[in-house]
This record gives C-alpha cells, structure tokens and sequence, in this order.
C-alpha cells in the first residue's frame, strides 16, 4: 500500500507542480486550492470519507455508484487511494518548491540549444528540480510511510492490524506491539538510507 500509494501521490505531485507553475492563474487556484484543502485534512478523515462516503453518495444501482466501487472495491484499494491523494497534495508543494529554484541561467541555456516548454521540463528543469527536492522527499516519504498505520482504521490487514490482532488473539501485547515498532523503524531506515545515497550521488552545485 505504501509503494503503490507514494507512488501514485509523486506522480500527482509532479504533474501538479509542473501546471502550477506554467498553466494559466485559473488553473493554479485549482491546484493551490486542492493542496492546500488536503493538506488541512486529517488523512484518517479522507480514508472514512472514500470507504463509508463516497459510495452513498450515489443512488443504489446506479452507474455512478458501480463506478465508485469499481475503483474501490475493498479497503485496500480504498486506502491506496486515500493515501495518493494525501501524498500528492504534499509532494505537489515540495515539487514546486524544487521547480521555483532552477536557476534561470539553465533554462535560458536549454532555450538556446533550441528546447521546446516540454523538453525544457524534461531535460532541464525535473532532473534539476529532483535534486534539490531529495531531502524534503525522504523526510515526506518516511511520514507518509508511518501513515499506512491507519489503515486498520478501516480492517485493513496490514503491520499495525496484525499487532492488534496478535496482542488480542494470544495476549501477546509487548512482543507485538515491539515487533511492529520495530519493523517500522527498520523500514524508515532503509527508506532513508536509499534515498540519502541517491542524494550523495547524484549531489552537484548549482
């Protein structure tokens, strides 16, 4: 759920920069207003909202309500979703962060080689941009990552339902509780270490 939901949440927040920061002033307080509405959510109440909302929305039989539980089918599916919606609005802010500070002698540079606004985006500005923002995006990951935790909020099988159920089941409390903190703490680390070696490799002056 983690993978699939950061990984769903930096597309968005990397689209969503990039139309930030080159779409038309109507287009940005669209974007500007979802990141900041989301950003101010609680993520517990966009996951109750998509599992126990959003199809009630519809009549019985609908389409519109067929199609909803076509796209969430079960809590898992739900969650991801929650959880990508959640990211992205966070990574839309770091991604125009990281845009904003290209220097303009580089676009000016790639202009002059003949780049067009794609290309631009492509060759100069994202892969700048990435390096500036690897910081911020493991500090963000890492948080997000801790966030899978209130899946169990809506009987998803996942680390903190299975220390729940093992603490309740065979009255095992401090062993699962610590594995599961344990475990966390383990995967944090790794995501952190991965993402500090991608910075010290790809780490350049600009």
């Amino acid at each position: 759920m983690a993978f699939f939901g950061l990984a769903i949440g930096t597309v968005i927040g990397l689209v969503l920069a990039f139309v930030r920061a080159y779409s038309p002033k109507p287009i940005k307080v669209l974007v500007t207003a979802y990141v900041e509405i989301i950003r101010n959510i609680p993520l517990l109440l966009i996951v109750f909202f998509l599992y126990f909302g959003a199809p009630q929305i519809f009549p019985r039989g609908s389409d519109g309500r067929e199609w909803v539980l076509r796209i969430l089918p079960d809590g898992e599916r739900t969650f991801i979703v929650a959880l990508a919606i959640y990211a992205g609005a966070y990574l839309t802010e770091i991604f125009s962060a990281g845009i904003l500070s290209v220097a303009g002698r580089y676009l000016e540079a790639g202009k002059a080689i003949g780049l067009t606004g794609f290309g631009l985006a492509r060759y100069v500005t994202t892969p700048i941009m990435f390096r500036s923002v690897l910081p911020s995006l493991s500090n963000s990951f890492i948080g997000l990552f801790k966030d899978t935790s209130i899946a169990v909020s809506i009987a998803v099988p996942e680390l903190t339902w299975a220390a729940r159920k093992i603490s309740t089941d065979y009255f095992r409390v401090v062993e699962a509780w610590v594995t599961a903190g344990l475990l966390y703490l383990l995967t944090c680390y790794t995501i952190a270490f991965i993402l500090r070696f991608l910075e010290r490799r790809i780490k350049w002056s600009v």
